[in-house]
C-alpha cells in the first residue's frame, strides 16, 4: 500500500481548519474523467492534483478527520436528467456545514449554520437545476461514516468503488412529494446565467 510522503503529510498538517479544506479543494483542478471513470483514493487526489465530486468529498472528510471530526460524506440525489452531487459534512458548536469539490458555481462550501442535515441539505435546493431551469434536486442520503471502511482506505492506490457502492446502499430521504414537484417553477433567466459563472 502507497504511503504519504513528507511533503504530503506537511500539506494535511497545514489543512486544519473546514475553510482551509475548502480552499483547497477549491485549487484542484476538476477531474473530467477523459480516460475513463475514476474514484481516486485521497492520496491519489493529492498526487494527480485534480478531483470531481466525489472524490473531492472524500479528501475533504479524511483531512477532517485527522482534526477531530468524522468523516462524513453525503449524497445529494438528483433526477435522471441531472448529475448527483457528493459532499463532505462537518460539524462546529452542533451546527452543520459542508465541503464541496465542483465545476458549478453555486452547488459548493456551505457554513456551519444549520440545525440539521435536512436543513442544510435544502440550501442546495434553489441552486440544483438544469440549463432549462428545471429543478432537480430530489432525495438525499443518511450521511456515510467512512470509519466503516477497513484502514488504508485513504492510501489505496485502485479506485474506491466500495465507497459509491455504500453511498448508493444507504438509506436515502425524499424532499419532495408529487405535488410539490408537479408545482415547481423553472429557475429564472438570471438564476440561469448566474450558475454557469465559473
Amino acid at each position: 500500500m502507497l504511503v504519504f510522503t513528507k511533503k504530503e503529510k506537511i500539506l494535511l498538517k497545514s489543512l486544519n481548519t473546514p475553510a482551509k479544506v475548502q480552499d483547497f479543494l477549491n485549487e484542484l483542478k476538476f477531474n473530467f474523467e477523459k480516460d475513463g471513470d475514476t474514484f481516486k483514493s485521497p492520496l491519489m487526489v493529492l498526487r494527480t492534483k485534480n478531483a470531481h465530486c466525489i472524490e473531492g468529498a472524500v479528501l475533504g472528510a479524511y483531512i477532517l478527520s485527522l482534526y477531530g471530526f468524522k468523516p462524513l460524506i453525503l449524497h445529494l440525489q438528483s433526477t435522471k436528467q441531472d448529475f448527483d452531487h457528493v459532499v463532505a459534512l462537518f460539524q462546529q458548536s452542533g451546527y452543520w456545514g459542508a465541503l464541496s469539490k465542483t465545476n458549478h458555481a453555486v452547488l459548493r462550501y456551505r457554513e456551519p449554520v444549520y440545525k440539521n442535515i435536512r436543513e442544510l441539505v435544502m440550501s442546495y435546493f434553489h441552486e440544483y437545476f438544469l440549463d432549462d431551469g428545471v429543478k432537480t434536486l430530489r432525495s438525499y442520503s443518511e450521511p456515510l461514516d467512512l470509519n466503516i471502511f477497513e484502514k488504508g482506505w485513504e492510501r489505496e492506490e485502485g479506485d474506491l468503488w466500495g465507497i459509491d457502492e455504500e453511498l448508493d446502499k444507504i438509506k436515502h430521504y425524499d424532499i419532495l412529494d408529487k405535488h410539490q414537484i408537479k408545482n415547481l417553477r423553472k429557475a429564472d433567466e438570471v438564476e440561469i446565467k448566474a450558475g454557469k459563472i465559473l
